[in-house]
């Protein structure tokens, strides 16, 4: 019983780690997409692009919540929710 709990709970670590995983290029797509009509200072195109560029290193290393803050920060200038 003890290691099928265990083995519930490592597999559903492993699931949300995906599912995190994933969401990265939804993130860099919308970034992306907001960017093309954003009316922004050239100081925050410059901070969005270094988040955005950022995020996707982290996302392409496997830091996938690093990937998801970093990217959080320019989709708050942007204002995407």
């Amino acid at each position: 019983m003890r290691i099928s709990s265990i083995v519930v709970a490592l597999s559903l670590a492993l699931a949300s780690s995906t599912a995190f995983a994933f969401s990265c290029p939804k993130h860099m797509k919308a970034i992306d997409a907001a960017l093309a009509t954003a009316k922004i200072s050239d100081a925050q195109m410059a901070d969005i692009k270094k988040y955005r560029a950022e995020g996707e290193t982290f996302h392409k290393a496997g830091k996938h919540q690093d990937a998801l803050d970093t990217l959080a920060k320019a989709e708050k200038i942007l204002g995407i929710k």
